[in-house]
């Protein structure tokens, strides 16, 4: 049995951060990061059956076109991931009233809409961006056993190529899910690398008024390769997300639109279109999967 200091429960029976209890979420989840976007994504359902919020962990669940979905927000961050992924795969796989994890374990779809900044010239502004891999930066999801699920061969040539200090921890490489990517892939996306960082300022090369540990790595990522992948843009959750999902057994696909290009300093005219067009492309077809 999984004590009750390790999987924490509301007096009314709800997963502890998220409020919510199995019935309330769907097999397909929708992941922003800000609570604002939930509805962004909701306006377009016919209708609404649940909604709750706690913290910046805002849930909605709905129909679109017959297709019942959940959307949620994450927050900000790797670590907020963590939360939201065990939280999600307990509701799921572990019974809540005996504490014990189920037999038969259910697999989500959890996909990521996002915005970034692309870190290539040739990716533009208003174009959308699907993570190939996800290549985590910030050391959470090493907490984890992830060997089985990672590719040590991205990470030992990035650690190479970047001269990473690795007192900062080692880099961590997951794989999207191949039948998410299947089922959302087009000629409007461009796929590579997103860079997962666990912090917005230092850890993605600002400077205010700290110097950083290494003020050239940005420029080293931009020309880092792998096969045919390279890092195409820079985020704060992708990693995470594919690295607990992939662990946990379930599938997982993150989904940028860029409202900015770092390499020729361009920003979006009209980054609300860019946004809602990634939206009601991935509401589509997820509900003719």
């Amino acid at each position: 049995m999984i004590q009750s200091s390790e999987l924490i429960l509301n007096p009314d029976g709800s997963v502890y951060h998220l409020n919510l209890k199995p019935e309330h979420i769907a097999h397909d989840i929708i992941f922003v990061g800000d609570q604002n976007r939930v509805e962004k994504i909701t306006q377009f359902f016919d209708s609404i059956e649940f909604s709750t919020q706690k913290r910046e962990f805002k849930t909605q669940t709905g129909i679109f076109k017959g297709k019942r979905i959940t959307v949620m927000s994450t927050g900000i961050g790797p670590d907020n991931i963590d939360i939201v992924i065990n939280e999600l795969d307990a509701l799921v796989n572990i019974d809540l009233a005996t504490r014990q994890p189920k037999e038969k374990l259910t697999s989500l779809n959890i996909i990521r809409i996002g915005t970034s900044g692309s870190l290539q010239a040739d990716i533009p502004v208003d174009s959308f961006v699907m993570s190939k891999f996800g290549l985590g930066l910030d050391n959470m999801l090493r907490s984890y056993l992830i060997d089985e699920v990672s590719n040590l061969e991205m990470e030992d040539a990035f650690v190479q190529h970047t001269n990473w200090d690795l007192r900062k921890g080692k880099p961590y490489c997951i794989a999207c899910s191949e039948k998410l990517e299947k089922i959302i892939e087009s000629d409007k996306m461009h796929k590579g690398i997103t860079a997962t960082a666990g912090g917005f300022y230092g850890p993605q090369g600002r400077v205010l008024r700290l110097n950083i540990q290494d003020e050239n790595l940005n420029s080293t990522m931009d020309n880092f390769k792998f096969g045919d992948n390279r890092i195409t843009n820079l985020e704060m959750e992708t990693a995470a997300i594919y690295g607990l999902s992939a662990l946990l057994g379930h599938q997982a696909l993150s989904l940028n639109a860029i409202i900015a290009n770092r390499a020729s300093g361009t920003f979006s005219e009209d980054p609300y279109k860019a946004v809602d067009e990634l939206i009601t492309y991935t509401l589509n077809k997820l509900a003719n999967q």
